[in-house]
């Protein structure tokens, strides 16, 4: 189940992990790592391939009154959209990544990387009589499971909304 499919929830915004598909996690570590991260993390529909690769998952944070939906995607169709992505971000935020030896391999393997996570970012906005007046989204999750899902493929997560490449 998806966290669209909840009416207490509102996406935000959708960030990436970019990487090599031979790097795919297997589902069991995604879980581990993920449920380390914070004891109040809530793991839901976790879902994987027939050789126990990740595929899909969810995730509550309560306390920062996010949730996060994360799905494997690969293809052609990547590559297409991150040399896109790319060019959009601009060369500026790709060389100063570079020249703070944030990137892996540098700009030019990303754009050969077939592999992305998609991480969808939700806030928790409650429902009916349930609306707390002073919630407030905190990003912690998002950036911790960027992060960590990053080092876990040995990838890049970017946001393209702010134009920033975070690398693991």
């Amino acid at each position: 189940m998806s966290m669209f499919e909840r009416n207490d929830y509102r996406w935000r915004e959708t960030c990436f992990v970019l990487f090599d598909p031979d790097d795919r996690p297997e589902l069991g570590k995604v879980e581990q790592a993920l449920s380390t991260l914070n004891e109040e993390y809530q793991l839901l529909n976790p879902g994987g391939d027939d050789r126990g690769l990740f595929d899909s998952l969810s995730l509550i944070s309560p306390g920062d009154f996010s949730a996060l939906d994360v799905c494997y995607i690969k293809g052609d169709e990547v590559l297409e959209q991150t040399a896109s992505m790319i060019d959009e971000i601009g060369p500026a935020a790709c060389a100063e990544a570079a020249e703070a030896a944030e990137l892996p391999e540098g700009i030019d393997q990303i754009r050969k990387y077939t592999g992305r996570l998609d991480v969808l970012h939700f806030e928790y906005v409650g429902s009916g009589d349930q609306q707390d007046e002073d919630a407030m989204l905190d990003p912690s999750a998002l950036l911790l499971v960027l992060s960590t899902l990053a080092k876990l493929t040995d990838g890049v997560a970017v946001d393209p909304q702010s134009g920033t490449i975070i690398a693991e």
